[in-house]
């Protein structure tokens, strides 16, 4: 847990490249496999989760809670970010994966990004050089985010706190935030979404050990009874195989699966 960036720099040029490094965020939409992770994890510590304003700019750091982001821009009149209410993650897996809800995604409001390379190198990134697609960013792997600067519009912070209050709303009527999930399981194919194909495919509620997709948002995996990763994995290869077979779509994972199997 580097104490900040001059400390991660100096832990990155020093540790040989044959060692793995994985940073890890909350671990929001993360399966880690039965085997462990090969290497070094790196979380970053409270150094970079600090959050400020200026004007309508706003400027993170890759462990700010993607909530508070969006709570400490309402509270300065910064409308824009009332999508992150909905994204149960850190600002800096939000960059890695473009994440969003809502109509609403990280490249649209992201003006500038910090990283280091594997090698402790500083870079400053525009966001044309994150190449991002949906739910995808073409940025090289290595790249380990520290901070990202977006831009809003101004609004009232009520109006903000209010649409940000109708997003959480929505959450919890559509989704099982309450049980032990990783979020959307797979990305929405162009033309298509995941849960009606998964829903047509007869997968709603079905089981593979100790996980299940849930009844309530059938998208979702639930670990329902001390599933391994191993269940949970087997779970969505089986909800794939089933939609390809009946429905000729090949959904692609969202949650980000890591480690070694056993």
């Amino acid at each position: 847990m580097p104490k900040d960036e001059a400390d991660l720099a100096h832990f990155l040029s020093s540790t040989p490249d044959e060692i793995p490094v994985q940073i890890l965020g909350v671990a929001s939409n993360t399966l880690v496999r039965d085997g462990g992770v090969k290497g070094v994890v790196i979380r970053l510590g409270p150094e970079f989760g600090k959050v400020s304003s200026e004007g309508l700019r706003v400027t993170a750091g890759a462990a700010a809670l993607d909530k508070t982001v969006a709570k400490k821009a309402a509270a300065a009149g910064i409308a824009g970010l009332e999508f992150y209410a909905g994204v149960p993650g850190t600002i800096g897996g939000a960059l890695r994966m473009n994440a969003g809800c809502y109509d609403a995604e990280t490249k649209d409001i992201l003006r500038t990004v910090v990283a280091l390379d594997r090698s402790g190198r500083r870079q400053v990134m525009s966001p044309d050089e994150m190449k991002y697609s949906y739910r995808h960013c073409g940025a090289a792997k290595d790249l380990i985010f520290t901070e990202a600067v977006f831009e809003g519009t101004s609004d009232t912070p009520s109006a903000i706190s209010a649409r940000m209050d109708d997003i959480t709303a929505k959450r919890e009527a559509s989704q099982p935030i309450r049980e032990k999930t990783g979020g959307s399981t797979f990305k929405n194919p162009e033309g298509h979404s995941s849960w009606k194909l998964i829903d047509e495919a007869g997968c709603r509620g079905l089981r593979v050990g100790g996980a299940q997709m849930s009844e309530q948002h059938c998208n979702f995996m639930i670990n329902a009874d001390g599933a391994t990763a191993a269940d949970l994995e087997a779970l969505g290869e089986t909800v794939r195989a089933r939609v390809l077979e009946t429905q000729g779509v090949e959904l692609q994972w969202e949650v980000r699966r890591i480690g070694e199997t056993v």
